[in-house]
């Protein structure tokens, strides 16, 4: 299905929402604050069981050498099937272990469970978490504040947990990076997962330095001037021309500029900080979360969750403006 939210023969969904607004309508909507264990149930992401099986080649069932299966309990049917085909080295992660690790949030933060699901039919999963304070840049423009854990359970991405303030007016996801502070942390699974976890709870407890100094910057952004020629040269930057660049990669290039000026100049949600640094930074941010091209909506959202990419764009971004 294009959103690629996994979906049952009886019509249920893996999705868990605090909002009104789940994604097509699907999964359990609910007014209340759930703890981990509710929030598994809900999303029908609990007690899938993952484990990591041998490989073995039909009909001899001769074993592939350093090749596994990843496996899961069916939530609904209770068979076992196949995720994924991982190395020696993988490292199965529960999702019971990622909700733990977000009830220790709760515990330090009163944050509650937001949104829950799996995608790609259980290969992907996810956990949000909105936590109890929101940020407000020069007295105008405010961010509530989420934390977001992905994994993968077919060998094709690390866990990450984000720290990421989400601009109310336009719903963009913020990314920035400092010198030992970055917002996001990636644990691949390999090595002693139980430690990689326990590494996450410590620098969890970062969270406020890291708010303290994305706010500070933020503000300096805010009160910085900036005009499209400037912003051209910093867009130039995160998605420089190759010297062999096609006529495709100029088209390309020709399309993202004239989407971001636009954003830039005229859309009406950078309307209460128009030509400043920070106008320029949700600019870029804006077109990467709602504008670039994807095959849906959910694809982008999707990409933007689990592989990375976005995030490091966003913090190159941040890096540039506030300079």
């Amino acid at each position: 299905m294009a959103h690629q939210i996994e979906q049952f023969s009886d019509g249920t969904a893996a999705f868990f929402s605090a909002r009104q607004d789940a994604w097509h309508r699907l999964g359990t909507v609910t007014t209340g604050c759930l703890t981990a264990a509710e929030t598994l149930q809900t999303a029908y992401l609990g007690g899938w069981d993952i484990r990591k099986e041998t490989l073995q080649a039909a009909p001899s069932n001769a074993a592939v050498p350093g090749k596994w299966a990843t496996t899961r309990r069916h939530p609904k049917t209770g068979d076992r099937e196949v995720l994924g085909i991982v190395g020696d080295r993988y490292r199965v992660m529960q999702n019971e272990q990622i909700c733990d690790l977000l009830d220790f949030v709760v515990d330090q933060t009163g944050a509650h469970f937001e949104t829950a699901g799996s995608l790609r039919g259980g290969r992907d999963v996810f956990v949000t978490m909105k936590l109890p304070d929101s940020l407000t840049v020069g007295g105008i423009d405010t961010l509530d504040l989420y934390l977001a854990m992905c994994t993968s359970h077919d060998g094709s991405g690390a866990a990450r947990l984000l720290l990421t303030p989400i601009r109310i007016v336009c719903a963009n996801t913020q990314a920035a990076a400092f010198t030992d502070n970055v917002g996001t942390y990636k644990m691949r699974h390999t090595g002693d997962v139980t430690a990689k976890f326990a590494d996450i709870r410590a620098a969890l407890k970062l969270v406020p330095r890291y708010l303290e100094e994305f706010q500070a910057e933020a503000e300096r952004m805010i009160e910085t001037q900036l005009a499209w020629d400037q912003l051209q040269t910093v867009t130039e930057q995160l998605w420089p021309l190759a010297a062999d660049a096609t006529e495709t990669d100029y088209v390309r290039k020709l399309s993202r500029d004239a989407e971001l000026r636009h954003l830039f100049d005229t859309a009406d949600t950078q309307a209460n900080i128009r030509g400043t640094a920070w106008a320029g930074y949700q600019s870029v941010v804006e077109w990467l979360d709602h504008v670039q091209p994807a095959t849906s909506a959910h694809h982008r959202a999707h990409k933007n969750l689990t592989d990375g990419t976005a995030t490091t764009v966003k913090q190159r971004a941040f890096a540039l403006l506030r300079a």
